[in-house]
């Protein structure tokens, strides 16, 4: 993988895992709905896996370089 798109990949995944987390979080604190229409059970855990996801895929591609 080349170094610069790699980086680039790398920086978006990681700032939209945290911010995706970070959003949850504030949510989650504010007992605000995280997905309108969605049970909290439901959806909570399914965007902490995605920001999760995110956050794994965006160290991935850091360890690659």
């Amino acid at each position: 993988m080349e170094t610069g798109p790699a980086i680039f990949a790398a920086a978006v995944f990681l700032l939209f895992g945290a911010a995706l987390l970070a959003w949850t979080g504030a949510r989650v604190r504010h007992r605000a709905p995280v997905a309108e229409g969605v049970r909290p059970v439901v959806a909570v855990p399914l965007a902490v896996l995605a920001g999760g996801t995110a956050l794994a895929l965006g160290v991935w591609c850091l360890a690659r370089l």
